[in-house]
């Protein structure tokens, strides 16, 4: 009653054409649901980026594979390719004062440039430090985040579905930790993504474009959102070889929604009329537009002349220019390089226990004494980077798969479809490896489909349309609680995400098994 007397005085004491304190409210509700497309993307975003970005210099050693690449990122940026560095190179690198033992003396690199290229940029604005090598990680990490969203929100036609997988993923320890270091496998989740979500927009606009035109003739002419994937495509295969398989897949998949779409507006012949209107101009989008992509990503090492090989092909005859010859014999290297490596490693895995994380990596460790490094306890204390997805969240994803191929194969759910054909790309070429030395964290460009594939499940749980609100009260609970154990298993599981000091026995107690250790 008190609170009603105080609104009623505050109205009266104002001018009779002023807005009520409803009116008000009113207008700011709607102004919020309005833009909450945008709005609730971006509070995840900034939410995700305020995790990768916190201590992002810390630790200030080399963690795992950045003992490769942000060296040869800062050759790139010096040279314009991958000059070798002396054994000891890290040890001066950390130094204070620096010395930056750079020599211009080629060096073998087993994976095209574009990747170390974008590693590079945080490096030009603060120098060869554990900052600037991490950097660039950090930003395509947490913009990835913003980019779920806005597809999940795309591809379910829900801002709280794409809001909860661009969650989920902000909270998942795979991709945290890989926005965290100065590795290649996270700048390619980012292109990867950034292309299914171009295909996502031009399906829409396609569609809409064949709205009343004869399914069988029309011509759709330039398609400027196939275009942009097909670029960035070509920037994935232009950051490691993976991208390859994704990009054919990816490639199979549009033309198929062009055959349905051709269908929805009428075509008797959908498959013929796809195949003559929309194939060829789908190759040379994606497939020639990638090629010319990843060719120009070794621009720096054709406008230089003291790269590996480039000068192999001099003095031999040949129909090419003998740049393009010995580029070409650097990448028929790089693949026998890259498909018969085989030297036993620590923590190499097999794809069959990358998706219920059976063999994490331990990308960093380091042990203290009592009185080290802020250690208190008597036992001494761990400090590690485990390349771990947030258990929860991935085993989750796996009874998420079931649901999809489910959704799928029964319903013909094409948005179970999309989800399941990049989880195929990106996981199944996988098992044709498995005599070569792998990693779990390869599946970094995993985690945004498996988040994807977990919010579609817990949307279904909310019930179908048209759901009593007892249905629905039970399935948003049931959803929330799910969420919620996966914010609380990532929260256990932080110290060892971020090298934090702790007691060696609170480490043991975080080793649910020993294949983690």
């Amino acid at each position: 009653m008190a609170e009603t007397a105080v609104t009623e005085r505050l109205e009266a004491s104002l001018p009779d054409d002023a807005p009520s304190v409803l009116d008000v409210l009113g207008r700011r509700a709607s102004w919020l649901v309005r833009y909450s497309g945008w709005l609730g993307p971006i509070a995840v975003a900034v939410f995700a980026g305020v995790l990768r970005f916190w201590n992002l210099g810390l630790p200030n050693a080399f963690v795992f594979d950045e003992t490769y690449y942000p060296k040869d990122a800062w050759s790139l940026l010096q040279q314009g390719y991958e000059g070798t560095w002396p054994a000891n190179a890290n040890d001066q690198i950390l130094a204070v004062p620096q010395v930056v033992p750079l020599s211009s003396e080629p060096a073998f690199v087993a994976h095209p440039p574009l990747g170390k290229w974008v590693i590079s940029l945080g490096e030009w604005g603060f120098g060869l430090h554990p900052f600037g090598w991490r950097l660039m990680v950090a930003v395509v990490g947490t913009l990835s985040v913003l980019m779920l969203a806005r597809i999940g929100r795309r591809l379910f036609g829900s801002t709280l579905i794409g809001c909860t997988a661009a969650l989920l993923m902000s909270v998942d320890g795979l991709q945290f930790v890989m926005s965290r270091v100065g590795l290649l496998d996270g700048i390619l989740m980012f292109f990867v993504l950034a292309a299914f979500g171009c295909l996502l927009i031009d399906r829409d606009r396609t569609r809409a474009r064949l709205a009343g035109l004869n399914g069988d003739r029309a011509r759709l002419g330039l398609r400027p959102w196939r275009l942009a994937a097909g670029l960035l495509l070509g920037a994935a295969c232009s950051v490691k070889w993976n991208g390859v398989q994704i990009l054919a897949a990816f490639g199979l998949l549009t033309v198929l929604w062009d055959q349905a779409a051709r269908r929805r507006a009428g075509a008797r012949h959908p498959l013929r009329s796809m195949l003559r209107r929309d194939a060829a101009p789908a190759f040379g989008s994606l497939v020639l537009v990638a090629a010319g992509t990843y060719l120009a990503a070794w621009s720096g090492w054709f406008a230089t002349s003291g790269g590996y090989d480039r000068h192999w092909a001099d003095g031999r005859s040949g129909l090419l220019p003998a740049a393009l010859r010995s580029w070409w014999h650097y990448q028929a290297e790089m693949y026998h390089f890259n498909t018969t490596l085989t030297s036993p490693h620590q923590y190499q895995s097999n794809p069959w226990s990358w998706l219920v994380q059976g063999r994490p990596v331990s990308m960093y460790v380091e042990n203290s004494s009592a009185g080290q490094h802020g250690c208190t306890a008597a036992d001494g204390c761990t400090a590690q980077i485990l390349a771990l997805g947030t258990p929860l969240l991935w085993w989750t994803a796996c009874f998420a798969l079931v649901y999809l191929l489910w959704r799928w194969f029964f319903r013909r759910d094409w948005r179970s479809g999309a989800v399941l054909c990049a989880v195929a790309a990106i996981y199944l070429p996988w098992f044709g490896f498995q005599q070569r030395t792998i990693f779990s964290f390869y599946m970094v460009v995993l985690v945004p489909f498996l988040c994807l594939a977990v919010a579609q499940m817990l949307g279904a749980m909310l019930g179908p349309q048209g759901a009593g609100p007892r249905r629905r009260a039970i399935g948003a609970t049931a959803a929330g609680a799910i969420v919620l154990a996966v914010m609380i298993c990532f929260a256990y599981f932080l110290p060892l995400y971020t090298g934090a000091v702790v007691p060696t026995t609170v480490w043991r107690d975080h080793m649910w098994f020993v294949s983690w250790i």
